[in-house]
């Protein structure tokens, strides 16, 4: 296997940087560096003991800091995600039905208080989270409106999340937080699983050893912004260079989270990650700045000068518009000995912020770390925020090169509405594909003349003046990028930016079937002529007017209710919610691809209501859920390991169908664990069709589309060309292979860095021969080692980092098929005629073709709607739990 390297694109909403490793450590884990650690009050929500964390801090109770206790319900979670690396604070809430507060003393209230909010949208009892809709005040400062947890939860992919504010300081001894349920939501109640409060240091407050430091921009003399009355949420928190940095190992126990850029880099020049070979000390900079470890490392452009007088080193953010943010950059030159050696330009949002900074100049040593701080207005025309570096050849330095070992960005409030609240997540572009040159900084001499004062350096005080109405959020994905000594390191853009604007069309009735309704959405005659149309008035008397004890489960799409149509058949109802990343497109590309299609291991669509504003779906029940609920400890019944092969098996069938079975290639795009379904009998049924693709004409080989997708699944080199194929979805089909295998989900962020990606963690275990100590401990002695050497082969091969490299859908059914009767054999079942991997004979391999003819001799290319009912003239059986279904492997004793 070829070196791989799987990057984590880490996010959150609101707190960009502190969330996902969520559990953060005692004050006295983060060296101190001569400073006294900052007191703090750690709440452990909805509990009546104190409890622990994994960094063994002490969490406490919460009630005798609430004004008024009988209003607020403790309760605790249903289930444990595997990706909570701690109980404590996430398995207990707090939960409000009305309007409530805590009073929280402060430690001191001269200075600032770091607050942290957790929280952990997951099921409780009696409450539907999909329901909680609520807001935050901090004495008069708006931190969160008609905000959503699950939602934020489901944009991010993550369990769990934190956000993280930075308060001004005030006069009042006491803080105080109060929930407030939504009242334009019914049912809606508000919830906390865990509050920090911690005096904060003086991070923001004047530094005499920089002062001064606010000087001209380009001739233009600067503004000094003050923030010492303005509070502000931390966005953004960048080891620029370095590795990840947890919050037990940040300076001062202030538990921050320091993560790698890499994923922010804009465009494919990304410069060198280096660490200092000398010791780097603070030399007077106070220590809580950041830790050490941020300025020991640092990312420089390179050694061609050449090169890099024609380049910039830029990374970019996603932002609200009409906000004010502080950036603060850290340096630290270890490599300079005297000044203009090392001279550079600093650019943020194509404007210059700074020319000619000698880092070695500013500071007067060696690897001595400063910062410096600058407050950008993002203007209502863009939701971007660029970071760029560029060597400045005005003093004809001896090299042409620049570097930043660190990076923040924090949101100003807006203090004139005390607000520092933002729209709930959605995800209406997904993936939007960002390679506009027209929104790249042009050439660096139209940087200066266009430059205005909307980019202000700040004196050593910090800034304040702020205006703001929304929250940012960063989108966690991935990428896998090689990683070659001495390649061209141009292999494609280093990232792709989501887009959070919602474009909630709501869709009307057509008022002729197959045409294209006032709402924007088009139904082919074909489609509407294949599937039934449903009245509102349908679909509300078959799931009880939306009761929400019918609620059988929550996605992207919205909420999805169990019904029943025609008195007795059963039913689910998938209901957009206004609210919601998807819309119109899935609505209609959902329609269109599954009235189509019949297939037994595709879910099938029964009709479709577009009745009032409404979009909804109506599909088969499946009664056993996700393939997800099923193989975690302390979720629904757990699977054994063949009956987990059969519905991977069931699945694979279901896939290589769309790939070669119906009148074009179809790529789902979104393969996972919770878009395959399980019935009643325990077949696997591929589901959620919202983001599938036709390929038409595939003469190419790909289609070429904006990158869609679930962070942790998706196909890294259609991420990088953005150039889709059916490879993309045998990629993400290996992950959920080893997800199967492993029981732990995709991405797990609490875990080390180099286990945060299950894809590269299996493919490193798989290469150290170590695979079996992560494989599921509940199947730990109960898998034929043949046959986990033939599942774990066939999830490696579908890993491959290129396309070409991996093998078809019919390939991973056929091991699968194999992987199988090796199980079979070992568990005493009959034996087949033909011999597997466990003999001295090599498998027999069926070529495409041969696989595709008698896909289709048994399938009839599920077009014809008694598929089912024919099937069991054609097939052999394949388990005792299945019914009966096309087999690779003609078994003529059965099993």
């Amino acid at each position: 296997m070829k070196a791989k390297n799987h990057i984590l694109f880490l996010s959150l909403l609101g707190l960009s940087l502190n969330f996902l490793n969520g559990i953060l450590g005692d004050g006295h884990h983060g060296p101190g560096h001569g400073h006294h650690l900052p007191k703090a009050l750690i709440l452990n929500c909805g509990s009546s003991d104190s409890g622990k964390d994994a960094d063994e801090r002490t969490w406490e109770p919460d009630e005798k800091y609430i004004l008024s206790p009988d209003k607020g319900v403790m309760t605790k979670a249903d289930t444990q995600d595997p990706s909570l690396s701690s109980a404590v604070p996430y398995m207990t809430a707090r939960i409000f039905k009305s309007e409530t507060a805590y009073l929280l003393p402060l430690q001191n209230s001269t200075s600032r208080t770091l607050l942290r909010l957790h929280f952990y949208p997951s099921s409780y009892p009696n409450f539907n989270i999909s329901n909680s809709f609520f807001s935050v005040t901090a004495g008069g400062l708006t931190l969160l409106s008609n905000f959503s947890s699950f939602l934020a939860a489901e944009a991010l992919s993550q369990a769990f999340f934190i956000k993280e504010y930075y308060l001004a300081p005030g006069n009042n001894p006491t803080l105080t937080l109060t929930f407030k349920p939504s009242d334009k939501y019914p049912n809606s109640f508000a919830f906390v699983n865990g509050i920090e409060v911690i005096s904060a240091p003086a991070v923001f407050d004047t530094d005499p050893t920089l002062a001064g430091s606010a000087g001209s921009i380009d001739d233009q003399q600067s503004a000094t912004v003050p923030v010492d009355a303005t509070s502000m949420e931390t966005m953004y928190r960048l080891n620029v260079g370095g590795q990840y940095i947890g919050p037990a190992n940040d300076s001062n126990g202030l538990m921050r989270s320091w993560y790698d850029d890499t994923v922010y880099l804009y465009g494919a020049w990304s410069g060198v990650a280096l660490r200092a070979n000398i010791t780097v000390s603070y030399k007077g900079l106070p220590s809580y700045m950041a830790p050490l470890d941020v300025y020991s490392t640092y990312r420089r452009m390179g050694p061609e000068s050449d090169l890099n007088l024609i380049s910039n080193l830029t990374w970019i953010f996603n932002v609200d518009p009409s906000f004010m943010y502080l950036v603060r950059l850290h340096w630290c030159d270890s490599d300079m000995t005297k000044t203009n050696q090392r001279v550079f330009d600093l650019f943020v949002n194509n404007k210059t912020a700074a020319s000619g900074i000698d880092v070695y100049a500013l500071t007067g040593s060696i690897a001595a770390p400063t910062k410096r701080d600058y407050v950008v207005h993002v203007n209502n025309n863009t939701d971007r925020l660029w970071v760029a570096l560029h060597p400045s050849t005005e003093t004809k330095p001896e090299f042409s090169d620049a570097l930043l070992n660190g990076l923040e960005i924090f949101k100003l409030s807006d203090n004139a509405k005390s607000n520092l609240a933002g729209p709930n997540p959605t995800m209406s572009d997904l993936m939007k594909r960002f390679q506009d040159a027209e929104m790249a900084p042009k050439s660096f001499e139209s940087q200066k003349e266009s430059q205005t004062s909307t980019v202000v350096i700040t004196g050593a005080a910090g800034g304040a003046a702020a205006v703001g109405i929304a929250a940012v959020i960063i989108l966690v994905a991935y990428k896998r990028k090689r990683r070659v000594p001495g390649a061209d390191p141009a292999s494609g853009p280093s990232w792709l930016p989501i887009s959070w604007n919602s474009s909630n069309t709501s869709a009307t009735k057509s008022s002729i079937m197959g045409g294209k309704s006032q709402g924007g959405v088009f139904i082919s005659n074909d489609a509407a002529s294949n599937c039934r149309y449903f009245s509102l008035a349908e679909i509300k008397t078959a799931t009880k007017n939306f009761d929400e004890s019918n609620v059988i489960g929550v996605g992207g799409f919205g909420k999805v209710y169990k019904g029943i149509i025609d008195n007795d058949i059963q039913v689910a109802v998938k209901r957009s919610n206004p609210s919601s990343e998807q819309g119109v497109n899935e609505f209609q590309t959902e329609i269109e691809m599954l009235s189509q299609l019949r297939h037994r291991h595709l879910v099938s669509l029964i009709g479709f209501c577009e009745d009032n504003g409404e979009m909804i779906l109506v599909y088969d029940y499946m009664g056993k859920g996700t393939l997800r609920e099923h193989i975690y400890k302390g979720n629904k019944t757990t699977l054994s390991w063949k009956q987990r092969l059969e519905i991977c098996i069931g699945a694979a069938r279901g896939l290589h169908y769309l790939h070669t079975g119906a009148k074009y290639t179809i790529i789902h795009r979104d393969v996972k664990t919770t878009n395959i379904l399980v019935d009643d009998k325990w077949v696997a049924k591929v589901s959620d069709f919202g983001l599938s693709k036709t390929g038409p004409n595939m003469n190419k080989g790909h289609v070429s589309t904006v990158v869609k997708g679930s962070f942790g699944y998706l196909d890294p080199e259609y991420f990088r060309r953005q150039q889709l194929t059916e490879k993309s979805d045998v990629y993400s089909f290996g992950v959920v292979l080893f997800e199967v295998l492993c029981a732990r989900p995709a991405l797990n962020p609490s875990l080390p860095k180099e286990q945060v990606s299950l894809a590269d963690w299996a493919l490193r275990c798989a290469r150290n021969k170590t695979l079996e100590d992560i494989i599921d401990p509940q199947l730990k002695g109960k898998i034929n080692p043949e046959c986990l050497k033939k599942f774990a082969e066939t999830a490696e091969k579908c890993l491959a980092d290129h396309g070409v490299d991996r093998p078809t859908m019919g390939d991973v059914l056929w091991s699968l098929e194999s992987a199988l009767q090796l199980q079979d054999n070992h568990e005493g079942g009959s034996t087949t005629s033909r011999k597997t991997n466990g003999t001295n004979n090599p498998e027999p391999k069926m070529d495409q073709n041969s696989l595709i003819a008698m896909h289709r001799s048994t399938l009839s290319l599920g077009e014809d709607d008694d598929d089912d009912n024919n099937e069991e003239h054609k097939t052999t059986r394949t388990s005792d739990t299945t019914e009966e279904v096309f087999s690779m492997f003609v078994d003529q004793k059965g099993r």
